[in-house]
């Protein structure tokens, strides 16, 4: 593995753990979760710039459908990350606690709930464009048992994570706060912290596991086009 390519692995772990980290917020301390969304903005850039390539090829070749849908997840992705930044700006009481912001605080609550769990599952879903280097990983691992083994288990692993996850997704109402229909997070401080992970770790399973197999599915028409 070149250097630059594990270097770009770890940043998306490190951004992948931070956001499970701040979306547990009730868990930590506001100049816990303030530090680490600040650390998670820098990993944001650093990303960005390690993707730099990304940029210079937007203008370039042609547009498929799996491209397109890659490109969409991305750019909403940009946006989520942009809502949070400014309104993580305009909420801080510690990081950037120094800055003359004055006044918004209301909207800003309200655009960081729905950017937070949009974030959530664009980031969820950008995860999911890229599985398959991480599947081949898994493969690896896998080598010694036998080849029908694997193309059986982890897609059905995978499948029954996804359909907990969604089972999840609606329980602890999600789509109320991405939509925007309260002004409040309902946060169950007494909740076991192990299980609340657990459980957004299945959620994330299951965007990560609707993204790669969608844009499976559109690579395949688009070879069969042709």
């Amino acid at each position: 593995m070149k250097p630059k390519t594990a270097v770009k692995i770890a940043v998306d772990v490190l951004m992948t753990l931070a956001l499970l980290f701040l979306m547990g917020y009730q868990f930590w301390q506001d100049a816990a979760h303030e530090w680490v969304g600040a650390g998670m903005f820098l990993l944001f850039i650093l990303h960005h710039i390690l993707n730099g390539s990304w940029y210079r090829s937007i203008f370039k070749g042609k547009y498929t459908p799996a491209r397109l849908f890659q490109l969409v997840i991305d750019l909403l992705v940009f946006l989520a990350m942009i809502g949070l930044m400014v309104s993580g700006i305009i909420l801080s009481n510690h990081v950037f606690a120094f800055l003359p912001i004055r006044g918004g605080m209301g909207f800003a609550r309200l655009l960081h709930m729905a950017s937070s769990y949009w974030g959530f599952v664009l980031m969820s879903l950008h995860l999911g464009l890229h599985w398959g280097m991480f599947l081949g990983m898994g493969r690896k691992a896998l080598k010694r048992q036998p080849s029908r083994l694997r193309a059986v288990l982890l897609p059905t692993l995978g499948g029954c994570i996804a359909a907990y996850g969604l089972t999840v997704f609606l329980r602890r109402d999600l789509p109320t706060y991405m939509l925007v229909r309260t002004h409040f997070v309902f946060f169950d401080f007494s909740e076991p912290i192990p299980l609340f992970y657990l459980d957004y770790l299945a959620m994330m399973g299951t965007f990560l596991f609707l993204s790669y197999y969608a844009s499976r599915l559109l690579r395949k028409r688009s070879a069969s086009v042709k």
